[in-house]
């Protein structure tokens, strides 16, 4: 299969992994921002493959994840509402809030449907002019454009019964709070390919000349992984910190101009709260005025409470790459995937459920041995 299996190739990655040791001298952290890049790390044992001297950090890099407890109560306050459907993506229905999950409002018997896309939900209201549809839009600049879509669709398709409770978060934001806390642990970055794809390079450039740290943006497959490390590698020890494209067969520099004038036209930047970390400014996205009356925040009116994270999960400290999973006291026990504590534990794309299902059992992860016979 074009693009998988050749960037799953042993000896390749084997080859990588060498040159990697061969460049290093001397010790440096790097972080991937996306937990699809910490879950192919994980599963495929690349950080037992490269030197001691190279520490992966883990990233903030799982939507899921970073979405406030206090949005989850939201979309299951919704969900408690006569004539009211809540929509979302599979992984939401189980992130815990400060009231339960969605699946709970769901077996408490509020209308809460798992979609494949925010134009499932459209096509819903569309059916059911009589209720309100709600979309949970979480995500970065990825999931924009699509929940954007939507609701430039309802606008004008005169669909009034839909909404978004609107959740998303962007990277560049989130990357500048990291590298301007005092005690960050980060040499060079891992971008997400899939959100260069979309947004292209343009907002990196002035984050690497500022913080001087390579930014390199990297594909999902263990070479690509690899080859991310070796160009971060490579800039550290040569003295360079500049923007660089690992993943060229599918990020151009400019990413997708019609998806991001899609963003653009539909949200504006605003500040965001991000579970287990706190308030990033500038780092969310919320509708412009002129689709306002899409945001289901101010149509359901919800309460401005402020509910608390269980103070024995240490996601926070997960999401910021200052520890790794194994070490949060409740990793394992009593947190689980089947009763998470916090929503890195539940995601497809969170640290901790790398951990529980590839590290903490040694006999899932695909190790690439034997590359070199």
């Amino acid at each position: 299969m074009k693009y998988l299996s050749e960037y799953r190739d042993p000896r390749a990655v084997r080859a990588l992994s060498r040159a990697i040791a061969e460049r290093t001298t001397r010790s440096w952290r790097v972080m991937e921002v996306c937990g699809g890049q910490t879950h192919t790390i994980v599963k495929h044992a690349l950080d037992q493959l490269l030197p001691a001297q190279i520490e992966l950090i883990h990233g903030p890099g799982c939507p899921v994840c970073v979405t406030p407890i206090e949005m989850i109560d939201k979309a299951v306050a919704a969900a408690s509402r006569p004539g009211v459907v809540v929509c979302s993506f599979g992984d939401m229905l189980r992130v815990p809030g400060s009231r339960g999950d969605l699946l709970g409002a769901r077996a408490a018997g509020g209308d809460v449907r798992m979609v494949y896309s925010p134009l499932d939900a459209l096509a819903l209201a569309r059916r059911h002019p009589s209720r309100q549809v709600v979309f949970f839009a979480v995500g970065f600049e990825t999931t924009a454009p699509a929940n954007g879509m939507a609701v430039w669709q309802a606008a004008r398709q005169g669909i009034e019964n839909f909404s978004l409770l609107v959740s998303h978060v962007t990277v560049p934001a989130a990357l500048a709070f990291l590298l301007s806390q005092p005690d960050h642990r980060i040499d060079a970055i891992l971008a997400a390919g899939h959100v260069c794809t979309v947004m292209g390079l343009e907002e990196y450039y002035p984050l690497a000349a500022r913080y001087e740290r390579p930014i390199i943006a990297t594909g999902f497959e263990a070479l690509d992984i690899l080859q991310g490390v070796l160009m971060a590698v490579e800039q550290l020890e040569s003295g360079r910190r500049e923007v660089e494209n690992q993943y060229r067969r599918a990020v151009r520099p400019e990413g997708n101009p019609q998806a991001r004038a899609l963003v653009r036209e539909v949200f504006e930047p605003t500040d965001r709260y991000w579970r287990g970390i706190g308030l990033i400014p500038g780092s969310g996205l919320r509708l412009r005025p002129a689709y306002a009356r899409f945001d289901a925040e101010a149509r359901l009116a919800f309460p401005g409470d402020s509910p608390r994270e269980d103070e024995t999960c240490l996601s926070g400290l997960v999401l910021q790459g200052k520890i790794k999973p194994p070490q949060c006291p409740a990793f394992g026990n009593p947190c689980t995937p089947e009763r998470p504590l916090g929503a890195p534990m539940v995601s497809a794309e969170g640290a901790c459920a790398a951990y529980f299902r590839y590290a903490h059992i040694p006999s899932n992860r695909t190790v690439f041995a034997g590359a070199d016979e």
